[in-house]
């Protein structure tokens, strides 16, 4: 039997459950699959409320927000966390406070996305995610960092967007016609420049794949987040820039 000593991953997670669900699993997967045997991930896990979260979002409350998530995250560091990786999109919002109050790395997921993008050769990408994502200048910036520009919705389908991931993702509801939803919006930001697509919210991926449109390279935040994360933690890559 192989053995490992991983570096423990901090998810910070709860927003929402569901996709908190889905990062552990896919971690501990892609951990035994990568080393066999019995071995599976070394994680703590925050799970925040995500009613306390629903309510900044609504609100525009983003400084309580940010207070908030970084009391979690400095709990992971506490706990033993060798570096976080934050299992939501909108949240990233508040991710310089969370940054800057770490003595760990905080792993950014736009960053990773952004390596993924830029690997594959696409410059214009449509997101789909909450209206905080699509609209607030947070993740536009970001990804302007690195060079890519980003298409979004026009201010209906990102309500109705925004509804979707609310009312049913969050709450694992996957529905046939919010699918179809998501694809006429897919094939919309296509049209008007978009060569990829970024699948920025972490539960998009329980209701769209890349096979439901082969032909345009979809970026699934939540398992680009998750595979950088086993890398880390199995020492496959080094040096995260998180900004500091």
């Amino acid at each position: 039997m192989t053995a490992i000593e991983p570096q423990t991953i901090g998810v910070l997670g709860g927003m929402s459950s569901q996709s908190t669900i889905e990062y552990y699993r896919r971690i501990d997967e892609g951990i035994n699959e990568a080393v066999g045997g019995h071995n599976d991930g070394d994680l703590l896990v925050r799970s925040v409320n995500f009613g306390d979260i629903e309510r900044f979002i609504r609100t525009d409350a983003w400084e309580s927000a940010g207070e908030y998530l970084v009391e979690a995250a400095q709990g992971l560091e506490a706990g033993g966390a060798d570096f976080v990786v934050m299992a939501t999109n909108t949240m990233h919002k508040v991710a310089p406070e969370i940054t800057q109050s770490l003595s760990i790395p905080f792993v950014h997921i736009v960053d990773v996305t952004a390596d993924a993008i830029l690997e594959s050769g696409v410059e214009t990408v449509g997101v789909l995610g909450t209206r905080a994502t699509m609209e607030q200048s947070f993740y536009r910036e970001r990804f302007a960092e690195h060079g890519i520009d980003v298409v979004v919705p026009g201010p209906a389908a990102r309500e109705a967007v925004d509804t979707i991931i609310f009312e049913e993702l969050t709450k694992g509801v996957v529905r046939a016609d919010a699918r179809e939803r998501y694809l006429a919006e897919i094939d919309t930001m296509v049209s008007e420049g978009a060569a990829g697509i970024v699948l920025g919210c972490t539960e998009i991926d329980l209701l769209v794949e890349q096979a439901d449109r082969p032909e345009i390279p979809m970026f699934d935040t939540t398992a680009l987040h998750v595979e950088r994360a086993i890398e880390l933690s199995l020492g496959e890559t080094t040096g995260i820039d998180d900004g500091r």
